[in-house]
């Protein structure tokens, strides 16, 4: 394998990472450059790269052997210490995607989309090429691109009031939530906040849930009313009542007036119930079905992407009303149970109606206790007259469980790099 004599930056994020035995250890996630003066190209330092455990650290270019259109490989293990990044670097992807530059020679304006970097003379990477897109025309959809050298380019050693937010928009769309929350978290205060209003409402509602509690009553408050409401319909009821429950009580009861009736009326149910119970952490959606559905039925609800895995294990059949909370739970289908029957038949012939409910004041501990002694990875919860109030799962638990802003403490415990 070769490495290109130019580079992408964009084409580089989420690239897996190897190391000398072929073991991936983790992935790209931007470039670290040190800027000089205007004109001049900058050096790339490294790679920030995400590790298991979506802990961010910095990989020195001097430790890349090889890059392809696949891969980037390495000259051994990577350095754990978090990445933190200096006030004399700057990040590629998060920082200069979006601004606004001028070419030199044609007085061309528009907005960076894509930054490449080659090997100087002395070996060192380098910054060489610009891509930029003007603004669109009239009713074009795309302005015209241009990709031009580096020294070219007026407006990238200095701080952009005007940076927008499409491109990098753009990259984080194409990221799982999880991701995309992380290289979010990364970004200076007012670049987050601007990337997240560019953001949709569905896409900032998956990403806040996996955000650390700061930032996403940071961004939350950041939105007008109407907008905060939208996002918080977007959002599950279990993670839209955590959040409101950070915020103050006044701006609390605007965002759920505000909220559609239903939407606000699942959140304030969770809201009654005592933090850290189970109750207070399950979901109020899980797969209701009636006696009369069919096997198909179930596996029907069960393939829709937007229920996770844990929440798909289980279909919960109850009589009418089907909503939580619903009518008796007559009992529960499990999901290897229902793909070994025939599709046709009722789901009511499936069922297991002998698994242990969980009340909505039981303990956290109580909680996990459970799932570990039926080796579930969710169940139902219900009230004194076994009625359906909602579902708690093995993921809802572990964010219960683990420490107050873990994905931030995780990567705090670790050293400054070297």
């Amino acid at each position: 394998m070769s490495t290109p004599a130019r580079v992408y930056a964009a084409r580089l994020v989420g690239l897996p990472i190897f190391d000398p035995q072929g073991e991936q250890v983790g992935k790209v996630r931007d470039l670290v450059v040190t800027m000089r003066a205007e004109g001049a190209q900058p050096r790339v330092l490294g790679m920030v790269a995400e590790v298991f455990g979506r802990r961010r650290v910095f990989l020195p270019m001097t430790r890349v052997t090889t890059i392809d259109s696949g891969q980037v490989y390495t000259t051994g293990l990577l350095n754990m210490r978090r990445f933190e990044q200096r006030s004399t670097e700057t990040l590629v992807i998060g920082q200069m995607l979006d601004r606004t530059v001028s070419v030199k020679s044609s007085g061309v304006t528009g907005t960076v989309y894509d930054v490449a970097m080659e090997r100087s003379r002395t070996r060192d990477w380098v910054l060489s090429r610009v891509a930029i897109r003007e603004a669109g025309k009239r009713l074009r959809r795309r302005g015209q691109t241009h990709v031009v050298e580096w020294n070219d380019v007026v407006g990238l050693s200095r701080a952009d009031d005007r940076q927008g937010a499409t491109h990098l928009v753009a990259a984080i769309n194409e990221m799982r939530p999880a991701d995309a929350a992380s290289m979010l978290h990364d970004l200076p205060v007012e670049r987050r906040t601007a990337v997240a209003m560019a953001l949709d409402d569905e896409r900032l509602a998956d990403v806040l849930e996996e955000l650390p509690e700061e930032d996403q009553v940071g961004i939350l408050e950041r939105l007008d009313s109407e907008r905060a409401a939208d996002v918080l319909e977007e959002m599950s009821a279990d993670d839209a009542a955590d959040l409101i429950a950070d915020l103050p009580p006044e701006t609390a009861e605007v965002l759920l007036q505000l909220m559609e009736p239903e939407e606000a009326e699942d959140v304030r149910r969770l809201m009654k119930y005592v933090e850290n119970t189970a109750g207070g952490m399950m979901t109020p959606e899980p797969v209701i079905l009636g006696p009369d559905a069919t096997i198909a039925d179930a596996l029907a609800h069960v393939r829709n992407p937007e229920l996770t895995p844990a929440l798909a294990s289980l279909v919960y059949v109850c009589r009418q009303p089907l909503e939580c909370p619903t009518g008796k739970l007559l009992g529960v289908a499990h999901i290897q149970r229902l793909l070994r029957e025939p599709p046709s038949t009722l789901v009511a012939g499936a069922l297991d109606d002998e698994l242990e409910v969980l009340r909505p004041d039981a303990t956290i501990d109580e909680v996990a206790a459970h799932l570990a002694t039926y080796n579930l990875v969710s169940a139902p919860v219900v009230d004194e007259d076994r009625r359906l109030l909602g579902a708690i799962s093995v993921d809802d638990l572990l964010d219960h469980m683990l420490p107050e802003n873990w994905r931030e403490r995780a990567a705090s415990s670790r050293e400054r790099r070297g």
